[in-house]
Order: C-alpha cells, then structure tokens, then sequence
C-alpha cells in the first residue's frame, strides 16, 4: 500500500513570500544635524506588516525571563534601570504550522518605559533575522576624527587594580553636551580595559540606536572580539560613533 505523502508546513512557504515580499528597506530617514540618511524602526515595520498579512503570518511573543537592575543614575541625578528580557517569538501561519525564534532584548530608562524598550528592541530583530531584513550600518569611522572627553564619574571596582588610576579630562561644548543623550563617560582602567561603567555606557548607546555588538566589533578601529575585552582607546572611538548615530525611531 502506497504511503501518503506528508504535506510541507506551511510556515515555511509564508515565511519565503515575506521574505520575497518586503525585500530591500532604504533609508529613507534625513538626521538634519549631520546631514546622513538612516532607516528607522518605523521604515521597517511598515514594510513588514502588508507582507505578513498578505502572507497569512502572524507572532505572537512569550517573555521566558526577565531581570531588572539600577545600574546607575544620570547626571541630573534620575536613576537608570536596566531591563533585560528573554522573549520567545512563535511566528503562525494559517494551518497552524509554526517556527520559534528566542531573542533577548535589553533596555536602559530612567523612568517606566524600559521593558517595553526591550521588547521592541527584540522583536525587531526577530524580524531583522527570521526575514532576512538588512539593518543600519554604522557611519565609518575613518570619515571623521572625533574627539570624545572622558569625566569622572565613580569611584566603583577599584579592588584588585595596581598603579595611578587616572581620568581623562577635557573641557567640552556646552552646546553639544546638550545635544547629545549619552550617560556621562566613566574613569578610566589603568590596564587598559574598559571597565565595568564603561561597558554599561555602550550598553546604553546600543539601546538607544539598535547598533549590534557585531556592527561594533566590525569597525576598523576595534580589534577586541568582544565588547568585554574593548579597551579604553577603542571605547572612546565607539562613543564618538554613538555621538553622531541617531535614535531608534
């Protein structure tokens, strides 16, 4: 007796047409200050969404974790809370048939909105991966020389260390701080290490602008192969970076 043949998911088929469906996102967003295009959230989103209903598929998200911790506070004395979420996303076709993709999205707010950062920022590259969706390149650093000053902020996690700890210290423009929206940039490690502060200071930048630890670790200028193992002089191009990157939108 002949055996039926098993008939494909159909999650699989959905999740091509998407994929054929949204195709390429452009920048088409203008940042007035410096005069570059960027793709926001937004741009993404509204491509995606016509493919996913003319496709039948839908998500549905499921947070399996969550940690929540003061990790500091901003100069105007608001603490900073950050959020950590591991959530995973089950996308459905119309049989019932269905994949998962477990993300984990992290988040920084001074005040209530720091989960749902965290979950948008997971969601959107749930999409970014499962859809094959291109996201934004950090602008390249070889096209500018900036020059980022260094304050002194804690006096944390000095145990351990030998040598003159120092920081490094420039006067800055009053009218760029202004502009810009990142936490105040930590002391520095005598070995050459970024340090624990400094870590949660690119943390935030990330955030902030949806850059990944690969764009980062994929510059020119950085030669660590982690975020962790960045040095002081690394951190201070990465920042420069983040000062002229913009918000997710």
């Amino acid at each position: 007796m002949a055996e039926t043949a098993t008939k494909p998911a159909a999650i699989y088929g959905a999740i091509a047409s998407v994929i054929a469906d949204v195709g390429a996102v452009g920048k088409d967003k203008l940042n007035k200050q410096q005069g570059f295009k960027f793709r926001s959230i937004d741009d993404v989103y509204n491509a995606l969404h016509p493919a996913l209903a003319k496709n039948k598929v839908f998500i549905v998200p499921e947070i399996l974790e969550q940690t929540r911790e003061v990790v500091g506070t901003t100069k105007n004395g608001a603490k900073m809370t950050l959020v950590i979420c591991t959530i995973k996303f089950t996308f459905y076709a119309e049989d019932g048939s269905h994949i998962e993709s477990t993300i984990i999205g992290e988040a920084l707010d001074t005040g209530d909105k720091a989960t749902n950062k965290a979950m948008a920022i997971a969601y959107k590259y749930a999409c970014f991966q499962v859809f094959c969706i291109p996201t934004e390149e950090m602008t390249d650093p070889d096209s500018e020389s900036p020059e980022v000053p260094a304050e002194n902020m804690s006096n944390r996690s000095k145990s351990g260390t030998s040598g003159k700890q120092t920081a490094a210290k420039k006067q800055s423009d009053p009218k760029q701080e202004s502009k810009s929206k990142q936490p105040e940039v930590v002391e520095e490690n005598p070995t050459g290490q970024i340090t624990e502060a400094m870590l949660n200071t690119i943390r935030a930048e990330q955030m902030r602008t949806g850059v990944t630890d690969q764009a980062i670790l994929s510059r020119k200028a950085i030669k660590a192969k982690t975020i962790e193992e960045m040095t002081v002089e690394e951190f201070k191009v990465i920042m420069g970076i983040f000062k002229i990157t913009p918000d997710l939108k």
